[in-house]
């Protein structure tokens, strides 16, 4: 891995995108629900405005995970024996 690499992932990066990510969520949310407000147009904003809060929650979720992932604590990743790869002892 080249850490020169703009796509190297590093936690500080994930962290900063995963910010990101849930700062643009909220802004997507209130910039559509602005919208909304001053048009009445309930017919296409209520859908629109299901679909908006449903990517909205996914980019916030993702953004969230992204930010508060420890890349450094065993326990945030199982073991390698759980994801039904042999173990190292077995490989030989």
């Amino acid at each position: 891995m080249n850490p020169d690499d703009p796509f190297f992932m590093t936690q500080q990066r994930s962290r900063q995108i995963g910010r990101a990510l849930m700062a643009l969520a909220g802004l997507q949310l209130l910039v559509f629900f602005v919208g909304a407000v001053r048009r009445s147009y309930l017919v296409v904003a209520v859908p629109v405005g299901i679909a908006v809060g449903i990517a909205s929650g996914f980019l916030f979720w993702v953004g969230y995970t992204m930010s508060v992932k420890d890349w450094d604590d065993p326990e945030d990743y199982p073991p390698a024996a759980l994801d039904g790869a042999p173990p190292p002892e077995s490989m030989g």
